[in-house]
């Protein structure tokens, strides 16, 4: 059974009379209205966002397992997650960029994404929700083409070889996402995880890593209240900035 924190689960509250620091008891980022992150190449497309989990998103809502054993390879789960937050941004496959914060993948920090939409060079970010020895959890913030919750964790086998695991809840954030995800942006997505998992398994000795995928519609339906997500949408935000400027 995979560790790591309940989707439904919220951090605890910050004790009176302490200041808001990062995180809550070790674990669990503090509670925040709006995420704030500077100096960073792509930091606009996340500072001030609030975060928008697959509560918030607009479409389908879809459950998305990556698994990856790591066969001949004496390691425990702990050192597993040990390496994978300290290298995250190195398993990320080419074309895509993740730059860790500086305090590393921690409860409470931020992490900006950048990367290729057709010619659309787009940046966004997660928060670091979660983190403990076994397992660590992102949520993504308002203009991420995905409403979601993402959990790495690593476990062991009923054989006892160990394991690492990326498990997706997520909806497509907007109406133009949901549109995109029947042209191929599913494709896409999903071989971002499935090449994540094998880089980080070569990258711990597995010549010739599997990872097995499942993909489950958990919720057919697109939730039409949040047609307003449209005015956080990268791709639209994009395309308007010149004429901003």
């Amino acid at each position: 059974m995979m560790s790591g924190p309940d989707s439904t689960a919220v951090p605890a509250e910050q004790p009176s009379g302490q200041p808001t620091q990062h995180r809550v008891e070790g674990r669990w980022a503090a509670p925040r209205d709006r995420l704030q992150v500077e100096g960073e190449v792509g930091a606009a497309a996340v500072d001030g966002r609030r975060v928008s989990g697959p509560v918030q998103g607009f479409g389908r809502l879809w459950q998305k397992t990556f698994r990856v054993r790591l066969d001949d390879v004496e390691i425990t789960p702990a050192e597993v997650m040990a390496t994978w937050r300290e290298r995250y941004g190195e398993f990320w496959p080419t074309g895509n960029e993740f730059r860790s914060p500086l305090a590393g993948v921690e409860p409470g920090e931020i992490g900006i994404i950048t990367g290729r939409v057709g010619g659309l060079r787009l940046s966004t970010g997660v928060l670091v929700m979660y983190a403990d020895e076994t397992s660590f959890a992102f949520i993504t913030p308002e203009g991420h083409p995905f409403a979601g919750l993402i959990t790495f964790s690593a476990d062991r086998d009923d054989d006892g070889t160990t394991a690492a695991q990326v498990e997706l809840f997520l909806r497509a954030h907007d109406p133009i996402v949901e549109l995109g995800l029947a042209f191929g942006l599913h494709r896409k997505e999903e071989t971002i995880w499935t090449d994540t998992c094998g880089n980080l398994a070569r990258a711990l000795g597995v010549l010739q890593p599997t990872v097995d995928s499942r993909v489950v519609c958990v919720d057919r339906r697109r939730q039409w209240r949040r047609i307003g997500n449209l005015r956080h949408d990268a791709v639209l935000s994009a395309l308007i900035r010149p004429f901003r400027r």
